[in-house]
């Protein structure tokens, strides 16, 4: 990452094609080997929509996150943190059945925090947040 000059970036925003938010921020921020994403949720990457059940919000939600990670240099493997904000915390399954997928590995999971939201709007049933630490 180098800026103009040809210095050091500090930053590096992140987007995606078939991802984005209603205002005018990136996917994800990358200073060094720290990722933090914004607010991810259950868009269909192929058509930029939201799905409409959480079994489908929860599949799309962790194939953004894999996609944004990767746009940022790493993989699933650099994930430290995820934060969950669910409509309904009682129907964790989906997103424990993407979560396994994902890190099936007890051993090598990255930490997690599942809360309730019940104020999300717009049809969406899940959301998260990542950070990942991508090493030189």
């Amino acid at each position: 990452m180098s800026d103009a000059a040809g210095g050091a970036r500090r930053r590096q925003s992140i987007y995606l094609e078939g991802f984005g938010h209603a205002n005018p921020i990136p996917a994800a921020c990358r200073v060094g080997p720290l990722l933090m994403t914004g607010l991810v949720n259950g868009t269909d990457p192929a058509t930029g929509k939201l799905a409409e059940t959480l079994e489908d919000q929860c599949r799309h939600m962790f194939t953004q996150v894999r996609r944004i990670v990767e746009a940022g240099g790493g993989s699933a493997a650099d994930i430290v943190r995820m934060a969950v904000w669910l409509k309904d915390r009682s129907q964790r399954q989906p997103l424990n059945d993407q979560w396994l997928a994902m890190f099936p590995d007890p051993d090598d999971r990255p930490a997690r925090l599942s809360v309730q939201a019940s104020d999300l709007t717009g049809g969406i049933l899940v959301q998260c947040e990542v950070t990942a630490y991508i090493g030189a």
